[in-house]
């Protein structure tokens, strides 16, 4: 099977499994989704529900992180692994939000997704990856997410999971997520684009998992890299 063959085979598949994938972070408005996923780093998404159930009760807002103080960020997330870093990330990043500077840089954009969220929360969320980047805590895993999630961006997030997967499956052969990434929007047509990223999550998480996954059930060991290597 050719490689673009292959790629159709493989996302229909996925399709097929998870119809409308979303994510498994909990949150309830665009800011609280910057929060969830830069949480999540090196962290599952259970953990950071568990967190966030409590901590987005009175965290609505980059204001409500600022009066929060730091210091009790800090021990709101002390469960998360580099909790500490992570609680920094977050207080100056709301405080980068809130700045003239920042709310200024977006007043003449032509974006109405952008000026929606803006219109309705009440402070601006950069739409560029380079510009989401900017912010503290946000590496390109995490623009992506963001960026894909709020305006649907033709990008694909890789995390540890979906590099693995990716690698797995075939799609690339890489060393880091970074270069996966950019393979996979290369490789994978625009059309998959809107569901690839949490489809190869959710296929991670409960389908070829780690350490038992269930090759045996999927009908993808048909073109599956791994699975070849395995019945050799």
């Amino acid at each position: 099977m050719e490689k673009r063959q292959k790629v159709r085979f493989i996302f229909d598949y996925l399709q097929k499994l998870f119809p409308d994938p979303q994510t498994e972070l909990n949150y309830s408005n665009p800011f609280q989704l910057i929060l969830a996923v830069v949480l999540s780093a090196q962290t599952t998404d259970k953990q950071v529900n568990k967190v966030t159930d409590i901590l987005f009760k009175k965290i609505k807002s980059p204001e409500d992180i600022i009066k929060l103080w730091q210091t009790q960020l800090t021990e709101s997330i002390k469960s998360i692994w580099l909790y500490k870093w992570k609680a920094k990330n977050i207080f100056v990043l709301s405080q980068i939000m809130l700045s003239q500077h920042y709310i200024s840089s977006f007043e003449k954009s032509r974006s109405k997704k952008l000026k929606n969220i803006f219109d309705k929360y009440w402070y601006y969320i950069a739409d560029q990856i380079k510009e989401l980047q900017k912010l503290p805590g946000v590496g390109e895993k995490t623009a992506k997410v963001v960026s894909h999630v709020l305006y649907g961006s033709k990008v694909i997030a890789v995390d540890t999971h979906v590099h693995r997967i990716s690698n797995r499956l075939g799609l690339v052969k890489t060393n880091m997520p970074e270069q996966t990434s950019k393979l996979l929007e290369k490789v994978v047509p625009n059309k998959y684009k809107d569901f690839s990223h949490h489809a190869l999550v959710l296929f991670w998480r409960y389908y070829c998992t780690a350490r038992k996954p269930k090759c045996d059930e999927c009908e993808l060991k048909k073109v599956c890299r791994y699975y070849k290597e395995l019945s050799k």
